[in-house]
């Protein structure tokens, strides 16, 4: 078993990117959650970049205990010094100095000569070893250099000290055939190769990153630069995420290679760069995307609930997903639908019943991108009762600041009567929903609350989703209230939740009362 050094690079090569920058504070809690999902090297910054970079690499240092923390260093000595002092604060370090070998970044960015970048190469690792003896080089645009070249610069860097000598393909230009003969020759060509490890960075610009770096594995490389979500300079970089899960899934292909990453944490890290960046990931993404694990078809569907293995290769659980996610739309089949009506509880319906409620669901999804929980029981009360909403909103007025304890005063209406009540809470929402369930004596946990905007501008609707368990009861209720006001869609969506868990209870009385 070999195995495959995962190096991170997400709050280095993936902070260029524009919209991706993150503060000191930032990329200490994003270190720790690489660190807790398992990545063996957090590249942490660039020390001599800027002063907040070089803070960075230094609060990284000092909070991560079992990850390697790296600084990316120009082959200067003074890049150097800058990374040495940062990662002075752990013992457990790596520093990374680069230095460009393509004939058209030697000629027209460098001016300099090859015999030059060689000499300054070789310094560079030789001085970075007072700090550390753990230095990687890296060849910027290994890609467009010349074989021959490389083989010289990387057999040198090696003799001078360095232990990984990686090879990017700087401006993604590779394809995955040639960019794996490539590692393969300087496997093949490199005299003191067995002295190093061979590590490799690849771009995304033709969307080929991930394939260019799984194609260098295959051929003798045993390190991967990568980022969470894929992030990085242009189109971006390997997605840590990919390599990793190719890797697992495909051990058959890759025998004998292993991570040792904690991949249930990949989902829940995901998110986190989202939330610190404030970026999304496509749906479509592989691994952490929204649809990854989710499906529509219909005969996707039928096959996912027969047995997993039929549409997908990994369980949703293995990346840190719940569960996959069967997506009710007007490509569904009866089978899902049928299924998720058992998830909700109405497990007593006739199958006449379903196929009445089916083709309702079928009319909706037609106008629907996508059919919610709720639907399908608005569906269900209204062909099977006729209850009429129990409660309403008739009033509510709120008072909040930060001086002031915030508390709500509600007017409601049941079945005609009207009810008031007032009470506290630790906001203006939570102050309006303890007064509903005071004025109508329940008690409700909120499981879940989103809110999104329908339009743009600073007078846009809002709307509230809610998730509700009533009196301690197995049953979930969904509520939905949209407003110009968050506050009264916050209202609006928990009243609508309690009638529909309301009428729910009265439905199912009804149904064992007929003996059904």
């Amino acid at each position: 078993m070999e195995k495959l050094i995962i190096f991170d690079t997400t709050l280095r090569d993936g902070e260029q990117a524009p919209g991706f920058s993150m503060t000191v504070e930032e990329k200490v809690k994003m270190a720790l959650q690489l660190e807790k999902l398992g990545v063996d090297v957090i590249e942490a910054g660039f020390a001599a970049a800027s002063e907040g970079d070089f803070e960075a690499v230094k609060r990284v240092a000092q909070e991560v205990k079992n990850a390697k923390v790296c600084s990316l260093a120009r082959a200067l000595q003074s890049d150097i010094d800058k990374a040495g002092e940062a990662l002075s604060y752990t013992e457990n370090r790596r520093i990374h100095t680069f230095i460009a070998t393509s004939p058209i970044h030697m000629q027209y960015k460098l001016k300099m000569t090859p015999d030059e970048v060689v000499e300054r190469a070789v310094e560079a690792v030789k001085y970075a070893l007072k700090y550390t003896d753990d230095v990687e080089f890296s060849a910027e645009d290994a890609v467009r250099s010349e074989r021959e070249f490389l083989y010289r610069i990387f057999e040198a860097v090696i003799k001078a000290g360095a232990k990984t000598i990686n090879v990017p393909d700087t401006v993604g230009y590779a394809i995955p055939e040639e960019f794996g003969q490539l590692i393969a020759d300087i496997k093949n060509n490199v005299p003191n190769i067995d002295k190093a490890v061979i590590s490799v960075h690849c771009h995304n610009d033709l969307g080929l990153a991930v394939a260019n770096s799984l194609a260098a594995v295959k051929n003798g490389a045993r390190q991967v630069h990568a980022t969470i979500n894929g992030i990085g300079e242009r189109a971006g970089n390997a997605a840590l995420e990919e390599v990793v899960m190719a890797i697992k899934v495909r051990h058959d292909y890759f025998k004998g290679i292993y991570t040792t990453i904690n991949t249930k944490e990949i989902y829940k890290t995901s998110r986190l760069l989202c939330r610190i960046t404030g970026s999304f990931v496509q749906p479509n993404k592989a691994i952490v995307g929204d649809n990854a694990f989710a499906h529509e078809a219909g005969i996707h569907q039928h096959g996912i609930l027969a047995h997993r293995e039929t549409y997908e290769i990994m369980r949703a659980e293995d990346v840190g997903v719940p569960k996959s996610k069967i997506v009710l739309g007007k490509h569904s089949g009866r089978h899902a639908f049928k299924t998720r009506l058992q998830e909700l509880g109405y497990t007593n319906l006739s199958d006449s019943e379903i196929d009445t409620l089916f083709a309702k669901f079928k009319k909706l999804a037609d106008k629907k991108k996508e059919v919610f929980d709720e639907d399908i029981e608005a569906l269900i009360l209204e062909e099977f009762s006729f209850f009429e909403n129990e409660v309403k909103v008739k009033y509510f007025h709120v008072l909040s600041g930060d001086n002031v304890i915030p508390s709500a005063t509600v007017k409601l209406e049941k079945y005609g009567e009207e009810i008031v009540s007032t009470a506290c809470g630790d906001g203006p929402i939570d102050s309006v929903i303890n007064a509903t369930e005071k004025a109508l004596g329940i008690k409700g946990k909120l499981l879940d609350y989103t809110i999104r905007s329908l339009s743009s501008g600073k007078d846009a609707m809002g709307e509230v989703r809610v998730l509700v368990r009533f009196d301690d009861t197995d049953y979930v209720a969904s509520g939905k209230g949209t407003s110009t006001d968050i506050i009264e869609a916050s209202l609006k969506a928990y009243i609508d939740a309690y009638n529909k868990y309301v009428a729910r209870k009265a439905f199912m009385e009804k149904r064992i009362s007929e003996g059904v």
